[in-house]
């Protein structure tokens, strides 16, 4: 088992004084064993294995793993290894794989000192085999034995929940073609990944994210809802040149401040979720500012492009005519290596997802209209709940949200986040408001998953139908369940790496949403009035967020209500010829 990371160690005596130290921003931890059965790590540098730590009498502290940091402290030999700038994957896998091992290695007679320094063999060790079934079956004894219930377990590592919680593996979960966009992005590529609505594109994302190294990772969205969903910051905000009004000097003026400079320079790896609603115009002053900033000439200054969205879904938000970043020169000179995910899992309905694929592309057969105008007479209310109508414009679905509550008698309670930083900033990058009210009878959504088995889940639908003693909403749920909603925290990492953090109840009021607050969310019960439709592939995300047809009411459905831009269906028919070719070479055919 192997990990690149920052690595810090000391050596200190009884008294805590520091008596040596190793440092290095490029080092290899290696978990190897001995032919005695003892565990070590070695620390390598450039010059090969520099260091090796016996693991006994260890504490680890992981509360920054999430932020790829740990400590372990080797409190016989009194020596700190503090290991930054790890992925998280990797760090996590790592973690759990000291944790198995030591824990639940076998019981070795003891070997004599003299023994030990006459033997040979004492001083080859092999790296650790990954974990196995056997590994894990020696925890679970070791865990449930009676010494280990004696024993007070004051490690983070050393108790269930988070045993479990390690053994989970997220590469189990990834289809063939998502594995293939995370082989892509271990290259020099610049990776562009792209599919429809429910393909698994932000939990492919998340997972990219965890696997490389945070320090020089900038992960943003076009939007804040976006950011958000993925752990990240939106795109202007990382920038540090506003939403790009400014003219490309002023843009580079602003860019070249200290702390957004020095952003800027410590970016190595550039993530973009939904890009289809980054205007093209602004792509191009971002990689004019990177290459000004950063003094390089190579597109974004050198930086590596991971981006993702669907052209076919929202377009860029601007007054007047906008351009898709894919018709910019810019795009062109970054030479994406592109993927079509095309295996759609939010959901299960197969008909309703080939319905979907339909009109993504703006094809209405007369089957796909008679089946789509007979979801008007779905009947979706249940147990107190109604379903949530999507709206074309932000201010309706306020408007219908402020009247419903106003509306309803009783007792007004209102929640009041608790902020640790800006209430802009926290607005922009978390899904709950600094404020809102409640009543019993008000339609809410969850807003964190609580409880997945449960079906608690971001997105699931509810009423509000009583509040306890201390004011908490008590809410039932479309699942069947009523629980009480205490306060969640979402913490904030900003683009100079400071984290901040909102304490609020995890509902908003959900009579009513804008479809484009909606992207990316899968709604229980769902009501979609298209007459007000403006743009391309609103109607298409308004109707992806359902999760089945049985879910969904449309009251007025036209198919002149959906339609699909021309360019990007060009685009897509370019780029999957391309895929295709692409797939071909790597197979070793003929490049065509």
């Amino acid at each position: 088992m192997t990990l690149q990371c920052s690595c810090s160690v000391e050596w200190s005596n009884a008294q805590g004084v520091v008596l040596r130290r190793f440092k290095s921003l490029t080092t290899k931890l290696v978990l190897t064993r001995n032919d005695f059965r003892d565990i070590f790590i070695d620390v390598s540098a450039d010059k090969g294995v520099v260091h090796r730590l016996a693991l006994k009498d260890i504490a680890v502290h992981k509360r920054f793993a999430s932020d790829g940091k740990a400590t372990i402290h080797f409190k016989t030999d009194k020596v700190m290894m503090m290991i930054s700038n790890a992925p998280v994957a990797q760090l996590a896998e790592f973690l759990k794989t000291l944790f198995v091992k030591v824990t639940g290695r076998k019981e070795s007679p003891q070997v004599k000192v003299r023994d030990r320094l006459l033997a040979v063999k004492s001083s080859s060790t092999e790296e650790i085999s990954p974990i196995n079934v056997k590994d894990i079956g020696r925890v679970d004894l070791k865990l449930e034995g009676p010494s280990m219930k004696k024993k007070k377990l004051n490690d983070e590592l050393m108790n269930q929940s988070v045993k479990k919680s390690y053994l989970v593996n997220l590469k189990d979960k990834l289809t063939d073609e998502q594995r293939e966009v995370v082989e892509a992005v271990n290259t020099n590529n610049n990776i562009f990944f792209t599919g429809s609505a429910g393909t698994g594109k932000s939990f492919l994302l998340r997972y990219i994210v965890n696997t490389l190294p945070p320090d020089v990772t900038m992960v943003t969205a076009s939007t804040g809802a976006s950011a958000c969903l993925i752990g990240g910051v939106t795109l202007h905000s990382f920038a540090g040149i506003g939403i790009g009004e400014c003219t490309i000097e002023r843009g580079i003026e602003m860019a070249s401040k200290s702390s957004a400079a020095q952003v800027w320079r410590k970016c190595k790896i550039l993530i973009i979720d939904e890009i289809s609603m980054v205007d093209g115009e602004y792509f191009e002053k971002l990689d004019k500012v990177a290459k000004a900033v950063r003094k390089r000439d190579e597109p974004f200054g050198g930086i590596k492009l991971i981006l993702c969205g669907d052209f076919l879904q929202l377009p860029p938000v601007k007054q007047g005519k906008s351009r898709f970043c894919f018709q910019t020169k810019t795009w062109a000179e970054c030479r994406f290596r592109c993927f079509n995910l095309k295996f759609v899992h939010r959901q299960s309905d197969n008909e309703f997802v080939k319905m979907l694929n339909k009109l993504r592309l703006g094809n209405i057969d007369p089957d796909t209209a008679t089946k789509l105008k007979a979801t008007s007479l779905n009947l979706l209310e249940q147990n107190g709940i109604v379903p949530t109508r999507l709206c074309c414009r932000t201010a309706d679905a306020q408007m219908i949200n402020q009247k419903k509550i106003f509306d309803l008698p009783g007792k007004v309670y209102k929640f009041e986040a608790f902020d640790s930083g800006p209430t802009k900033t926290l607005d922009d990058h978390t899904p709950v408001a600094k404020s809102f009210v409640l009543k019993s009878g008000a339609q809410v959504m969850l807003l964190k998953n609580i409880s997945v088995s449960s079906g608690l889940v971001n997105g699931a639908r509810g009423v509000v139908k009583d509040f306890d003693k201390n004011g908490s909403p008590c809410v039932q749920f479309k699942c069947g369940n009523t629980v009480t909603i205490k306060p969640e925290k979402w913490i904030v990492k900003t683009p100079t790496g400071q984290f901040i953090s909102r304490q609020q109840v995890p509902l908003k009021l959900a009579w009513a949403f804008s479809i484009h607050k909606s992207q990316g969310l899968t709604l229980d019960c769902v009501e979609i009035s298209l007459g007000r439709v403006f743009e391309a592939g609103q109607a298409y995300v308004a109707l992806s967020r359902a999760k089945s047809l049985s879910s969904l009411r449309i009251l007025d459905f036209d198919k002149k209500h959906v339609w699909a831009n021309p360019d990007v269906i060009a685009f897509y028919n370019k780029l999957d010829r391309i895929v295709e070719s692409d797939k071909m070479y790597i197979l070793g055919k003929k490049n065509v």
